[in-house]
């Protein structure tokens, strides 16, 4: 149901009205290299990136593309008189640059070629026509009566329940979503803790087709993140199919008829059976918190709380804390509370590697939602200069090179000059300090686990007097606090366990119950597969979104991947309508297999699996990873446009 393209894209920006002072402050506020992009549409000029003037590369997070100062001046300068003249003339556009001239943008805001094949991926990000390519063309066969008789339950109302919500409304299959939080948001919703962000560009990390001016911080915090769900549930109606504090504990599926049983457990503890022609898992992979099982936690006086199960109201001012972890959230939470505290105890089991991102705590100024408003495709080459370079690049220092000579210090070139790169930083903020800097040097290899993004708070958190880093292990809580191996107490009145998730229980604590009934966590046990993460041998009409093997370690964003997946999804389900009542869509256990094992024996070249690492939530309990996927995004994307007919037992009734 793709409309058609209007005569001005919505990213075409509003009609300029405002005097040369304003114009010219809104500039200071922005990426240069995506302004000369705009320009070239608002002039209809391509010398605007053919000329001397242009970035000289690109990194993760650097929106000047390493432009000089004074380059970058030149550049305000004429783009201001472009856009007076622009303004003074009515905002009349040209007509919009071709495809060659569009690639040829591409390139000059990467510092490189943009290969043919990404072309369709980022043109669809881009969305430079206003038509939304990632909402499905249903077939004729699917009547409105046969997708009103095609009812859905969505299991979570997350990031990716409300994507699939959105778009069963737009297809106009009725639907229900079970959300066992009181409201929507999912991992933003349940992780309030102090210092509280995403780790991707939001101007990046939102919708495709509904972009947002309105970030006030480049990367934004959970406040703003849960706000920006909540809105588009609203916005697009989902809230009202949305079954709050509510949960579904069992899904059986009927081959007779060709329909799942959904059992939802109610806040009162009353049940009720749902009927559902398919049902969508979008239940995540990080929301059922872990602690670790350590002797005598339960006998803390004070207060013990996972980091996603903040108790709101703490006040934290003037006590002792422990925070036990430093993982992702660690990272945030302790340079958010280390100011206030008497004293700070950081439990290390093992240090995190870290990359310099001067702009992870930074303002957007005012400029950046004027120019997404009002410069023709700003917000779009915005979101492209954010896109490429968390794109593939990454993978390379990722990936094993056999003939790197020293296996055990890295596993690539890339990967050693990485290493190189990280911890020269670190050695930086910790200064003369070498016990520290042992402490904070990773002793695995470089990139082998999540890797955090630092603008120097965590070590600068780490370096104060009022702060100390524990790498000894913990041996037992304590009425007064926590006993390292070593036998010293570390009294505490707080306990914050930023120990993690149960990642490998996919779908965990529900049974789900397939075709002869096969029951799916003993089918996957400790090692969960599906293929592209999605459909499962055994389960028809069962679709999973941040399923096994789908979890990104090397760039992108979960929403570009939810993206993907959605659309595959109800590709799936526009074949299933269109077949006919009671029709299933199982994929082939061959398809998944061979699928599978690809997964797997790319994931042997891949750094998460090198045995320096010991420690790391990317693997089960035999220490093999099922969770993330080693795959370019170019790739997943191609494969996960449509259903391949082959992959799948099509059954009518």
């Amino acid at each position: 149901m793709t409309d058609t393209a209007p005569a001005r894209s919505r990213h075409a920006g509003a009609p300029i009205t405002d005097d040369d002072a304003t114009i010219a402050a809104a500039l200071e506020d922005l990426s240069v290299p995506a302004l000369m992009a705009s320009m070239v549409h608002m002039t209809g000029d391509p010398s605007w990136i053919r000329g001397e003037l242009r970035p000289q590369g690109i990194f993760l997070n650097e929106i000047q593309g390493f432009m000089s100062t004074d380059d970058q001046a030149t550049v305000r300068a004429r783009a201001l008189d472009a856009i007076r003249a622009y303004r003074d003339g009515g905002c009349v556009l040209p007509p919009p640059p071709g495809p060659e001239l569009v690639q040829e943008t591409m390139s000059f805001l990467v510092g490189e070629p943009v290969p043919d094949e990404y072309l369709g991926l980022l043109l669809e990000e881009l969305e430079l026509d206003g038509v939304d390519e990632r909402e499905v063309t249903w077939p004729a066969e699917a009547t409105p009566e046969a997708r009103t008789a095609f009812p859905v339950v969505v299991v979570g109302g997350g990031m990716s329940g409300i994507l699939a919500g959105i778009r069963l409304g737009r297809a106009g299959i009725p639907y229900t979503i079970v959300e066992k939080n009181p409201r929507v948001g999912g991992t933003w919703y349940e992780n309030r803790y102090p210092g509280c962000r995403v780790d991707v560009g939001n101007h990046f990390y939102c919708y495709s087709f509904v972009p947002d001016d309105e970030w006030t911080e480049r990367f934004a915090r959970q406040p703003e993140l849960q706000a920006y769900f909540e809105q588009c549930a609203a916005d697009f109606d989902v809230a009202s199919h949305i079954r709050f504090e509510s949960e579904v504990t069992r899904a059986a599926w009927d081959d007779d008829v060709g329909r799942w049983t959904v059992t939802v457990r109610s806040a009162d503890g009353g049940t009720e059976d749902l009927d559902a022609a398919a049902v969508i898992s979008a239940v995540g992979q990080l929301n059922r918190p872990k602690v670790p099982d350590v002797p005598g936690r339960d006998t803390f006086a004070g207060l013990a709380m996972h980091s996603a199960e903040w108790v709101e109201g703490t006040d934290l001012r003037g006590k002792r804390v422990a925070v036990v972890g430093t993982g992702a959230s660690a990272f945030q939470i302790v340079p958010t509370i280390a100011p206030e505290l008497e004293h700070l105890t950081v439990f290390q089991r093992s240090a995190p590697w870290m990359f310099p991102n001067p702009h992870y705590h930074e303002a957007v100024g005012p400029g950046v939602p004027w120019a997404i408003r009002h410069l023709p495709f700003y917000g779009r080459w915005f979101r492209f200069l954010l896109f490429w370079p968390a794109c593939d690049g990454g993978l390379e220092a990722m990936t094993v090179d056999p003939d790197f000579p020293d296996q055990d210090r890295a596993i690539s070139a890339a990967n050693d000059g990485a290493r190189e790169v990280f911890t020269a930083w670190m050695a930086e903020q910790v200064g003369d300090d070498a016990e520290l800097l042992e402490k904070v040097v990773p002793d695995y290899v470089c990139l082998g686990k999540r890797t955090l993004q630092d603008n120097g708070s965590w070590l600068g958190a780490l370096t104060r007097d009022d702060v100390d880093l524990v790498t000894d292990p913990i041996a037992e809580v304590v009425p007064e606090g926590i006993v390292d191996a070593t036998g010293t107490l570390h009294p505490v009145d707080v306990i914050v366990w930023a120990t993690g998730f149960h990642a490998n229980r996919y779908l965990w604590p529900m049974e789900i119950v397939g075709r002869e009934g096969r029951v799916l966590s003993e089918q996957w046990g400790d090692e969960p597969t599906a293929l592209y993460g999605i459909t499962v041998p055994g389960f028809p009409n069962l679709f999973c979104l941040y399923g096994p093997g789908t979890n990104l370690a090397h760039g992108g964003s979960m929403i570009f991947h939810a993206e993907c997946q959605v659309r595959y999804v109800e590709e799936a389900l526009a074949r299933l309508v269109a077949a006919g009542p009671g029709a299933s869509l199982e994929c082939t256990q061959e398809a998944h297999d061979t699928y599978n094992d690809a997964l797997q024996d790319q994931m042997a070249r891949m750094v998460w699996t090198h045995p320096s690492i010991r420690h790391s939530w990317y693997r089960n309990e035999s220490g093999k990873v099922h969770i993330l996927s080693p795959w370019r995004l170019v790739d997943y994307w191609a494969w996960t446009r449509a259903p391949d007919p082959d992959h799948f037992t099509l059954v009518t009734r």
